[in-house]
């Protein structure tokens, strides 16, 4: 590094660190060149750089001074903002209600959940009128779910106390914390690939750098994750153990202990977003079990299981983990729904949350079975063997575009989630698709595939 980079490196940290703030002076020529110990002219090179790059300007008269930045970086943001949206594409369509078939819808119809259940219940669980519950309540979340969810986590083997637990608007409330407050622009995270497209979302807004890593039927692909914690140096490996989204498949105990061991080694965090865990379709280990969120923080969510409206979800982590993601919810939203977080502890202590999902479970098997005979009627394979969750992960035969697919199927009035959408490249070379079962009962659906296919095939 030359005198002149050296000195323009060390202004840069002073602005982006606040010391010098927008509109501040900086040091004339002479005072800067006796403070770095160089020479005007090396000041001067080093100030016209600065200037050139939009960090400072200059006015005659007046010196050098710290730029504002705002409006520079609203344009260097429009890219990646713009990448962003687009990544998130699936997310917007779904929320469309113009498809009568939605095999690519990642939620359950309403029926499924608050038609069924909720609508019964709701308004039982107010908090009593001599509470002050109608105030922003602590950050940490209502403190009789944390307790409820603690206890939870104790029948699963995991010891965490209340101080452990954060209550969140659901799961991606609760990545949008995790980013925030854990990682940088620029940092490198590791993430399943294929994957959950909103965390891609998420992870471009903040100006992340990821690399997938493969998954597997068994999960993650612990050859290619050894591989690329060796070279890229991550600090986050983003994943789900359970009834994965999008492949539909679950980690095996072996490639769980791989992935903890290897999270020692190079020394990343583990992040754990499990939206399926209370699924009693839904066996096998998942990773905070495991860990005991020593090296994982662990995400959960209501809204695939009680209604995607129902805005509530909880991180566990280390306390010290906690208290630094209750801080920035306090700072970015002072808190959650106390109220939603006393309807979701109802439903919980009194038993209708579990009847709930025993019913729920029976509807998930029947429609698995109908999803498995239809796969099997047109000789099309998964993946991963269904595992209890929503979804099961089509594999197209070579030559299938999957985007070029969901174009057509748009023609049919069929909402489908090609599986390149779910790709950190976005390759059709991955060519599949992500089907719900809890949607794929038509058997339009079945016929309009095996007739696209078999056309693609006959060319």
């Amino acid at each position: 590094m030359t005198l002149t980079e050296s000195i323009v490196e060390k202004l840069t940290k002073r602005i982006d660190s606040g010391v010098l703030a927008p509109g501040s002076r900086l040091p004339s020529i002479r005072r800067a060149a006796e403070e770095f110990e160089v020479s005007k002219n090396t000041i001067v090179e080093a100030y016209d750089r600065m200037v050139a790059a939009g960090l400072i300007s200059s006015r005659r008269g007046y010196g050098f001074t710290v730029a504002d930045r705002y409006t520079q970086l609203a344009s260097e943001r429009s890219q990646h903002v713009a990448e962003a949206v687009d990544i998130a594409s699936l997310l917007s369509a779904q929320l469309e209600q113009n498809y009568s078939i939605r095999v690519g819808d990642g939620r359950p119809p309403a029926s499924w959940t608050e038609e069924s259940e909720l609508q019964r219940h709701l308004g039982r669980f107010k908090p009593p009128a001599s509470s002050r519950e109608d105030g922003y309540g602590s950050a940490m979340g209502y403190l009789g779910l944390r307790d409820r969810l603690a206890m939870n986590y104790m029948d699963r083997g995991v010891e965490v106390g209340t101080d452990g637990i954060l209550l969140t608007f659901g799961a991606n409330h609760a990545l949008d914390l995790v980013i925030r407050r854990l990682l940088l622009p620029g940092d490198t995270v590791l993430v399943d690939d294929p994957g959950y497209y909103p965390l891609f979302a998420k992870l471009k807004l903040s100006q992340i750098r990821m690399v997938g890593v493969n998954r597997l039927s068994t999960g993650p692909d612990i050859d290619d994750l050894r591989q690329k914690a060796e070279r890229e140096r991550p600090k986050i490996f983003f994943t789900q153990s359970l009834a994965h989204n999008p492949t539909g498949g679950s980690m095996t105990l072996p490639t769980a202990h791989a992935v903890l061991t290897l999270a020692e080694q190079h020394g990343f965090t583990v992040v754990e977003d499990e939206p399926f865990l209370d699924l009693p379709t839904v066996n096998g280990p998942f990773l905070a079990q495991l860990d005991q969120l020593q090296n994982v923080i662990h995400i959960g969510t209501f809204s695939k299981t009680l209604s995607a409206s129902l805005r509530c979800g909880y991180v566990a982590a280390r306390p010290d983990v906690i208290a630094s993601l209750a801080e920035l919810k306090m700072l970015t939203s002072v808190n959650s729904s106390s109220y939603v977080e006393r309807l979701v502890h109802g439903l919980l202590t009194d038993g209708h949350y579990y009847r709930h999902l025993k019913r729920l479970s029976q509807r998930i098997r029947r429609a698995t079975d109908v999803v498995t005979q239809n796969l099997e009627r047109i000789g099309l394979s998964t993946l991963s063997p269904p595992s209890g969750g929503y979804y099961v992960y089509l594999r197209f035969p070579p030559g299938v575009d999957d985007m070029q697919l969901a174009r057509q199927a748009i023609g049919e009035g069929i909402f489908t989630a090609p599986g390149s959408l779910f790709c950190v490249d976005r390759k059709p070379n991955r060519s599949g698709m992500r089907v719900n079962v809890a949607w794929a009962e038509s058997p339009r659906f079945y016929d309009f595939l095996n007739l696209e296919i078999q056309n693609v095939l006959s060319r």
